[in-house]
């Protein structure tokens, strides 16, 4: 059943709305939103809409940078071995593609490393450097990982192995003892933008030695494409740097792929132009599917083939472990549903905590996601690994699920993450505890409105203003993303035009009429708000504002989230 959800609008600081109308001249409308989202003059809206790669920051303001420059070109010149470490998930595997790639034309004695995610764990691997040592290894660049690791680069440093770390979560007090950290978020660092993700950091070691090595500038940017891959599948804010980035790997991915994407958008059957969106649904769960089922290591192999044959073979593997990976996670989701429907205390509970020891635990994280669109409330989902109990939390927006895990640590032998996601692990004899307590914990932190859904209404609009010069400028507006999100409306007072359908039993077709203007839309499984359309009484609309295609015509519609009557 669909659940009624909160509509938030947004505001915007009138004064600043009116002065960025008169410079832009557009539709106040959208003026609103740019102010909403920092822009408030002729130059921040031409930077927003015309990105420049020029618009970069200089790498060398990332605190490390010349260390992390000087070790490497040191490495170059006494012909150590570079062993480029990087996390098994997208972010990880683009980053290890692009640096392995970049440095093995400039220092052949260079290979990679990824962790295997049942056997090794997240992040640096005490495996991994007994790899590096016993195969002569003498620096290791660790990519998306390693600012937490002090006790493994200690060892490493015991066995004479360097490390650089490149990472971009958050660091704890104690930093690891490696000869260069390079992490905008970092004490000390004044690089100007914090918002990086781990292929952004190497992205910026790479620009850096680009630099020093004087090598033309496309050396570096024909990694654009990886770079912005990374960007979508780890939500990371879509603003500043992170924008351009994304604006220009679009455009390579667009009009010259990595073998790999290529590869992987023609078993997607994608005919269109990427998007943020497409990466995110097309391509991230293949490459994450790699790690969850298997072994990550394949990715980085298909990111740096040197032909599409090549890139397709390692593909068709990817995409094998995608189907297996959608298989487990549809049939955990099902039982899990099922358990929580049979029980009543578990329906009338603030957060769901599920274990069965025979759930696959690569698609933990995605079935707690899963739940949370049935019930909206934090969410973990804990199974057998080896002699131990792990599992993954998701929360519901606002609720920091860390914070809840923490206050249940004594029941847990280990745990990690942030404010929306988080890991475990623990002794089985302790799961009936830890649901226990995590329950007291939500039930008395959560503020009730958190355990409804929130839709954020970025402007309020009128149909008749609903025209392809809006929403050209509309698109001027992507890539979107996290911090730049596709415009959210709501239209007021709307009425059924008497065509408005059910269609397929699930979805509405909507032909609604505002003050003499008619618009068509749809509402996918919302045939639950059929009577509300068809009571004759005044509704308001919330949605997005889309393209419809149909016998080469092209129309404006509605992409409808939610409707109810008007006050």
């Amino acid at each position: 059943m669909l659940k009624e959800k909160r509509w938030r609008i947004q505001q915007a600081d009138e004064a600043k709305k009116l002065a960025l109308q008169q410079e832009l001249r557009i539709h106040p409308v959208l003026c609103e939103i740019l102010v909403q989202r920092g822009v408030e003059t002729f130059d921040g809206a031409r930077s927003f809409f015309r990105p420049e790669l020029s618009g970069l920051h200089d790498p060398f303001l990332m605190k490390d940078m010349d260390k992390a420059v000087d070790r490497i070109l040191r490495a170059f010149g006494s012909g150590e071995k570079i062993l480029v470490f990087g996390d098994y998930d997208v972010d990880g595997t683009t980053a290890v593609a692009c640096m392995f790639q970049f440095l093995k034309k400039l220092h052949s004695p260079t290979e990679f490393y990824i962790p295997h995610r049942y056997r090794e764990g997240y992040g640096v691997s005490r495996a991994g450097i007994d790899f590096a040592h016993e195969n002569g290894y003498t620096l290791i660049i660790s990519l998306d990982c390693g600012i937490k690791s002090v006790d493994l680069i200690k060892y490493a440093a015991s066995v004479g192995i360097d490390f650089i770390v490149c990472d971009h979560h958050l660091p704890d007090e104690e930093l690891p003892p490696a000869v260069a950290i390079l992490n905008p978020k970092q004490r000390g660092c004044r690089y100007p933008y914090k918002e990086l993700c781990g292929c952004g950091v190497g992205f910026k070691l790479m620009t850096a030695l680009t630099q020093q090595l004087h090598l033309p500038d496309s050396e570096v940017f024909e990694y654009l494409d990886l770079v912005v891959t990374a960007i979508a599948a780890d939500i990371v804010p879509i603003t500043g740097e992170n924008r351009i980035l994304a604006h220009f790997g679009l455009k390579k991915a667009n009009e010259s792929p990595n073998f790999g994407i290529k590869a992987l958008s023609i078993l997607g059957e994608f005919k269109g132009e990427f998007g943020i969106n497409n990466l995110v649904f097309i391509i991230a769960p293949r490459v994450n599917a790699a790690g969850r089922m298997d072994d990550a290591r394949k990715a980085v192999q298909m990111f740096v083939a040197t032909s599409l044959e090549e890139a397709t073979t390692w593909a068709e593997q990817l995409h094998t472990d995608n189907k297996d990976r959608r298989e487990a996670d549809t049939n955990i989701t099902e039982e899990a549903l099922a358990l929580i429907q049979n029980d009543e205390v578990l329906v009338k509970r603030k957060s769901t905590v599920l274990y069965q020891p025979h759930w696959h635990k690569g698609v933990v994280g995605i079935v707690a996601s899963r739940l949370i669109d049935h019930y909206y409330r934090p969410t973990i989902i804990l199974t057998q690994s080896g002699e131990y109990v792990a599992g993954s939390a998701r929360s519901v927006a606002g609720f920091n699920v860390y914070e809840a895990i923490h206050q249940c640590k004594d029941l847990l032998l280990g745990y990690g993450g942030h404010f929306y996601a988080a890991g475990m692990t623990l002794n089985a004899d302790n799961v009936d505890a830890f649901c226990q307590r995590f329950e007291e914990v939500v039930e008395a932190s959560i503020h009730p409105e958190l355990l409804v859904p929130e839709i954020v209404v970025d402007a309020e609009i009128e149909f008749k203003d609903i025209r392809w010069p809006f929403y050209d400028i509309l698109r001027q507006m992507e890539p979107f993303g996290p911090g730049n999100m596709n415009p959210t409306f709501v239209a007021r007072r709307v009425t059924n035009s008497g065509y408005s359908k059910v269609v397929k039993e699930a979805h509405l077709r909507f032909v609604v009429r505002q003050n003499g203007t008619s618009i068509t839309g749809i509402g996918f499984g919302m045939a639950e708000k059929w009577p509300v359309v068809q009571s004759g009484k005044p509704f308001d609309l919330v949605f997005k504002i889309d393209v419809n295609e149909w016998n080469g015509e092209r129309s404006l519609q509605l992409k409808v989230i939610d409707v109810r009557e008007s006050e």
